[in-house]
């Protein structure tokens, strides 16, 4: 099989269930699903403004409590408003350097916030979730390109002391 000269490499993504098992670790099983997945969006977001590039595989889509990753609702739905459990999972040692920064980054800034807290943060007016829900409509897919944009916007408020 030939290779396109002018196609890119294939960047490196992760699962998102890798990035929430390290959320979980790192916080020894005190998130909810709830958490896990806006832990994980946000932290997608902010390496999509910082790096270019996406952090995790899946679509994110818009459902009416913000956006979500669904592979994450599914798999972590059974623990409801309960904390999912810490156990140890190989998967998270691959994570290292930037990504690693990143998201102990996102743990120390995000991670005190509750479920709903989280939620409403990604509702608010202009979110990527904002702007495809009253757009598109239930489960629409939030585009990379938007949820970029959005977050590159956050760190430039940030940066100025907004």
């Amino acid at each position: 099989m030939s290779k396109n000269k002018e196609s890119k490499p294939i960047e490196m993504c992760y699962s998102a269930s890798t990035i929430a098992r390290y959320f979980i670790e790192k916080t020894n099983g005190s998130k909810t699903p709830m958490q896990l997945n806006k832990l994980t969006y946000i932290a997608h977001g902010w390496y999509l403004a910082i790096y270019d590039k996406p952090l995790i595989v899946e679509d994110i889509e818009a459902w009416k409590y913000g956006p979500v990753v669904p592979v994450l609702y599914y798999q972590f739905k059974m623990y409801g408003g309960n904390y999912v459990p810490y156990k140890k999972v190989d998967e998270t040692g691959s994570i290292k350097g930037d990504e690693k920064m990143l998201l102990d980054k996102i743990i120390d800034v995000y991670g005190k916030y509750e479920g709903v807290q989280l939620s409403a943060m990604t509702h608010q007016k202009d979110t990527p979730w904002y702007r495809v829900w009253n757009s598109k409509g239930k489960n629409a897919i939030i585009p990379n390109g938007m949820i970029k944009e959005y977050y590159v916007e956050q760190g430039k408020k940030s940066s100025n002391g907004n």
